[in-house]
């Protein structure tokens, strides 16, 4: 209940609570109850001490485990000096533990960290903006040299292929107070691949060795799978019906925002007379993640991965319907390790004799949607933008596993082939996850909260 963000405030929500104290009893009242875990709660001050004793007294009343104070009203920035004498009045007026949090400026070694504690007499402190500078202040050694830290950084950014936005926004926390002394700093605001920062910070040979053993993973998958048809599926299934998967997905950067994937899909099957594109989306209730699939006449078309949001799943699976179908699906530049080559591999693939005639691509789906879309039997999914749907029967037509990319920490096979480690890290720290404007599309947009 702490943050001062205007849309949070106009909302009311975050820091708009500190002066709804019938809304923050309710709250938090409500969560106790019904919850089996701790709640805790985070709070910013009150202008007057007296006000912040009250609201604080108020929410140890709910239950609440603990209590996270941040010393700052909520028309104050990390400029203005924290109230370290307000979180210490309210840690000796309650009996819960209080958790000290706004004192990032002066948090430079585990030393100021522990310090911080002892001057609020709070339990614990709470850090935010000290790690995302230098990850190692908690060290009992003391911090390392921003450089060491940096290098440390970049190492894992590399290792799992992390998401080129996120990994500058990272570097450039770590270098909030050298970019007027660190000879790199200029460069990385102009970076914009992995590629970039390992030459920035003379890491190319370390990039170079990390690419090499993906190939050597790339090539040892394939040949478990049984060929090199770099990642592309086909499989017959009940009811006449041929599924392709194909290991691609919908980034918002390549495409664009006026002419989709799925937009141009219906304007070829339309042109074509082959009848309209019927998307049959799943939504997996642990983690909201979905997984689409497209029936365009005897064919289904789908990819192997669960995404973040309904837009990003179907228009992943238009794009396999295009590039199976030999269409060009308009994008403005490929996305990574993605070429023309590979897309004509893919098509070759396919109308190979002898893909999908035996081994595991030639073994028939089971418990999948596609099979249950050919036999008919009703299940739980969420419908497309065709005035059509298609029953589904809840499970993944993902054949490698019904877990799907989305939350499976475990090897995976990219657009081109190779391979990503531990996927779990890396999805969870990216920002690729973004959302479908398909603003020329005359369907009704759903808004999903992912």
């Amino acid at each position: 209940m702490g943050c001062p963000k205007e849309f949070s405030i106009k909302g009311g929500m975050g820091a708009a609570l500190l002066t709804q104290p019938g809304n923050v009893e309710k709250i938090l009242t409500a969560l106790v109850s019904e919850l089996k875990v701790p709640v805790t709660c985070k709070i910013r001050v009150l202008p007057e001490l007296e006000a912040t004793l009250e609201l604080a007294r108020l929410i140890q009343s709910t239950g609440v485990s603990a209590l996270a104070v941040h010393g700052r009203t909520k028309t104050e920035r990390s400029r203005d000096p924290n109230r370290d004498s307000y979180i210490k009045a309210v840690a000796e007026a309650l009996t819960i533990p209080v958790i000290a949090n706004g004192g990032s400026r002066a948090l430079k070694t585990r030393l100021d960290i522990e310090s911080f504690r002892h001057s609020t007499m709070a339990s614990s402190v709470m850090v935010a903006r000290a790690a995302q500078w230098n990850c190692s202040v908690f060290r009992r050694e003391g911090p390392l040299p921003y450089r060491e830290v940096m290098l440390s950084y970049l190492r894992y950014a590399f290792e799992y292929d992390n998401n080129e936005i996120n990994t500058k926004y990272c570097v450039l926390q770590i270098l909030h107070d050298k970019m007027t002394e660190a000879p790199e700093a200029d460069r990385c605001l102009t970076a914009k691949s992995l590629q970039d920062f390992a030459e920035i910070w003379s890491m190319e040979e370390e990039y170079s060795n990390i690419l090499m053993k993906r190939k050597e993973k790339e090539r040892q998958i394939l040949h478990m799978a049984g060929g090199d048809f770099a990642g592309v599926k086909k499989q017959k299934l009940d009811g006449g019906l041929t599924l392709f998967e194909l290991p691609v997905r919908f980034d918002k950067r390549c495409y664009s925002p006026t002419m989709t994937p799925k937009q141009i899909l219906n304007n070829w099957s339309k042109n074509e007379h082959i009848g309209k594109p019927i998307y049959t989306t799943e939504e997996r209730p642990t983690d909201r993640c979905f997984h689409s699939t497209i029936h365009l006449g005897d064919h289904v078309y789908t990819n192997p991965y669960w995404e973040k949001s309904k837009q990003l799943s179907e228009q992943s699976a238009a794009i396999c319907c295009l590039i199976i179908n030999g269409q060009d699906d308009s994008r403005l530049s490929d996305p990574g390790n993605e070429s023309d080559q590979l897309r004509r591999k893919w098509r070759t693939a396919v109308i190979s004799p002898s893909f999908g005639t035996s081994g595991e691509n030639g073994e028939k789906l089971k418990d999948s949607t596609a099979e249950k879309i050919a036999s008919g039997e009703n299940g739980k999914a969420i419908e497309g933008s065709s005035a059509e749907s298609v029953p589904a029967s809840g499970k993944s037509t993902n054949t490698r596993d019904t877990d799907g990319m989305c939350d499976q920490p475990k090897n995976q096979v990219t657009a081109d082939g190779s391979i990503r480690e531990n996927v779990l890290f890396a999805q969870k720290k990216s920002d690729t996850f973004q959302e479908d404007p398909d603003v020329a599309s005359s369907a009704c947009k759903e808004k999903i909260d992912s």
